[in-house]
């Protein structure tokens, strides 16, 4: 459910987290409460890869924070998210029938890290120029802290001023210490139209992670993958109990 902002003239967004739920993130839900909670945040986007359940079950828990179920979604044209989700949206699509499944929720499409220089997922140009074409572009990733070079993010900042679309900012956390490292500041809110109205009027807050959060995403995959294989081993090497 959606935490009341009564009482508040500016909250503490962030846009772009992952919990364990997404392949390359061991932050498990009561830890990520925690946390954002300590960061001060008022509401978090949940962006797991490929699903949205991890945000979907935060929004069920008691926390003192708006919590948007969202779905960084690996379409066939490079990453989108959705917000405002109530269900997974496939991967594999095409970018347009992804953010065709993400409105037909009623959700937002949110266009992460257009034009970062150390990812191979992410949104290819021509398939935003498609969309944005389309109308089918509700945002823009202008503030992405997981960006390599500064150059990515201002490049983003540009083309949402081009084309008019409001800017949204995130932390891109996979792991604790990175939840709301950056942050855009807003109005409260609660609808997804509401959300795009305050993006226009918020500030934007925080700094770049640098290179070693990279490096630590690739040791938790190789964490997680070694303990999926022992998991699988030991269960194929029990022998079954007789009855």
């Amino acid at each position: 459910m959606l935490a009341a902002q009564a009482g508040m003239t500016r909250i503490k967004l962030d846009m772009h987290t992952h919990t364990q739920y997404s392949r390359d993130s061991r932050s498990g839900l009561d830890a990520f409460a925690r946390r954002s909670a300590e960061a001060g945040l008022g509401a978090v986007c949940v962006t797991d890869h490929d699903t949205a359940a991890g945000g979907l079950r935060l929004a069920h828990m008691d926390v003192p924070f708006t919590v948007i179920p969202g779905e960084e979604v690996t379409t066939r044209d490079g990453e989108l998210v959705g917000l405002f989700l109530q269900r997974d949206v496939p991967a594999r699509l095409s970018a347009e029938e992804t953010a065709k499944r993400i409105r037909e929720q009623g959700g937002l499409v949110y266009v992460p890290h257009p034009f970062s220089r150390n990812r191979l997922r992410h949104l290819r140009q021509a398939a935003l120029d498609r969309l944005v074409e389309a109308k089918l572009v509700d945002a823009i990733e202008i503030f992405n802290a997981r960006e390599i070079s500064a150059a990515s993010n201002a490049h983003a900042a540009a083309f949402a001023v081009r084309h008019g679309l409001p800017g949204g900012v995130g932390s891109d956390a996979h792991r604790l210490a990175e939840i709301g490292r950056t942050y855009i500041e807003v109005a409260p809110f609660t609808t997804a139209s509401e959300l795009l109205a305050v993006l226009g009027e918020g500030t934007v807050v925080g700094r770049l992670s640098g290179a070693v959060v990279h490096l630590r995403t690739w040791a938790d995959i190789a964490r997680k993958l070694a303990r999926q294989t022992v998991w699988t081993v030991r269960s194929v090497m029990t022998p079954p109990r007789r009855p």
